[in-house]
């Protein structure tokens, strides 16, 4: 076969066009990311699907300003970090980005997103870092999924994740990336609520019940929890239906229903409900038991948090003595951490549930060491006596500038910022370092997310003593 030759065509670029490309960078979004030759100075290209180190033909599906969008036509010679994904539908399915890349690629990726954030938007001088903390288990390591469901006239019910970019359902029978043990709940809940005839969420008309499936495992204690997102409660024998299942599966330890009626993205509403059994499943936690119910956030990667929070209260070298506040806590999992080591640990967070479910976890482990506030961080933050160690583990979209400025204003001597988007953390940390009154100690990358290209970080700061 001929292939085209990239610098005979002529600028612009229109779709349709054949390019011969070197991948040399991957997206956090799984796309390949290569340059044109020969077009001018050469733009970027990316190319769904691609590995760094593939050699390509793409052909041109969108031309922007500033780059090109294409697809693989064909492999002229593969990347040796190329792999065979571990699921059938890996190439349509959203929920992963990178089945068809190497592990170790996928790590080296991640370390260079976390760098390249903090250098390029942060502008920051970073020390070396610690290796990236990669995942013991690639795969089979999720322990909560909740999949969308879409019932199409006179076809059966569908359960699994969108594909990318759409609200198009790819039906899933088992996933490689979540607990083993929750597939047979995927395929056989989904083939009962077929049975059940109850009317699936049609988000286009705003019209039917059914909207989610979601199940959670304690890894270490094999506990399920299945829950029902529904717009209401109008689901006839849902009782009958829930003893059946948990009369079915020994290891299901409650039936929950969560109601969500709005016109809206978010999963789970307000409103929890428990059908059958209890609503909360417990879990063993560096070395502490959880309990956790069917809504509350916990990490999903149980063994790669445990490692990555314990590796932390390491780096702080705890001598029992110190005060400490725990920002962002939710269910007070490295509260609970961190208050066996230190003499006080106080934990915020701005959800009512969590802060019931951290005091019980607390309670329940008899650490009498960690107190939780409610409230956000930026009103409850002031309040609070000072801390000789601040932890900051904000949601994605980072901390409130008012956060920030009050620590800026309260110069605590040491600040951890944990986070689970890098562009975020490094404005953030942008502004923490802005006036030279901390340093950059320490960061490190960490993967909870492995087929993804999501990457967690954590940066360590130390007060600048001012003469």
């Amino acid at each position: 076969m001929e292939y085209p030759i990239p610098s005979g065509l002529s600028d612009p670029v229109k779709p349709g066009d054949l390019l011969v490309l070197e991948v040399t960078a991957l997206t956090p979004q799984g796309d390949g990311i290569a340059h044109t030759a020969g077009l001018g100075q050469g733009r970027v290209v990316f190319v769904s699907q691609a590995v760094p180190g593939d050699q390509v033909v793409a052909q041109v599906t969108e031309v922007k300003r500033n780059y090109l969008v294409g697809r693989i036509r064909s492999l002229i010679s593969p990347s040796p970090e190329r792999v065979r994904p571990a699921c059938i539908v890996a190439d349509k399915c959203g929920g992963c980005q990178w089945q068809h890349v190497s592990y170790s690629q996928q790590l080296a990726t991640k370390q260079q997103i976390l760098r390249d954030a903090l250098e390029r938007i942060g502008g920051l001088a970073l020390p070396e870092p610690v290796p990236i903390l990669g995942s013991q288990q690639p795969l089979r390591y999720r322990n909560k999924v909740t999949y969308p469901m879409a019932k199409p006239e006179g076809q059966p019910l569908r359960m699994g994740y969108y594909q990318r970019g759409s609200h198009r359902l790819v039906n899933l029978n088992q996933c490689p990336v979540q607990d083993e043990r929750l597939d047979v709940f995927l395929r056989e809940i989904k083939r009962d609520l077929q049975e059940t005839g109850w009317s699936v969420y049609d988000e286009s008309r705003h019209q039917g019940h059914l909207r989610h499936l979601g199940l959670r495992i304690g890894r270490r204690t094999r506990e399920v929890l299945l829950t029902l997102v529904s717009c209401s409660r109008r689901l006839p024998h849902l009782e009958s239906w829930a003893e059946r299942w948990m009369q079915r599966y020994p290891d299901l330890v409650g039936v929950c229903l969560n109601l969500n009626s709005a016109r809206t993205n978010a999963i789970f509403g307000p409103e929890t409900e428990v059908i059958a059994g209890r609503g909360a499943l417990r879990e063993e936690f560096a070395g502490f038991s959880l309990w956790i119910d069917s809504t509350s956030f916990f990490q999903v990667n149980t063994e790669q948090a445990e490692a990555f929070f314990t590796w932390i209260a390491d780096q702080l070298n705890l001598r029992g003595e110190e005060t400490i506040l725990d920002a962002y806590c939710g269910i007070g999992t490295l509260t609970l951490l961190l208050a066996q080591r230190a003499k006080r640990v106080m934990g915020v967070e701005a959800l009512p549930e969590a802060v019931a479910q951290a005091r019980y976890n607390a309670q329940f482990n008899g650490i009498t060491s960690a107190q939780f506030f409610e409230g956000t961080v930026e009103q409850v933050l002031p309040t609070l006596p000072p801390a000789d160690i601040v932890v900051l583990d904000p949601p994605r979209r980072g901390c409130d500038r008012q956060v920030l400025e009050t620590l800026k204003l309260r110069r605590p001597p040491r600040i951890v910022y944990i986070s689970c988007h890098p562009a975020t953390l490094a404005r953030d940390l942008q502004v923490l370092l802005a006036e030279g009154s901390y340093r950059l100690t320490q960061w490190r990358a960490a993967d909870f997310f492995p087929q993804t290209g999501h990457v967690e970080g954590v940066a360590f700061l130390e007060r600048v003593c001012r003469v």
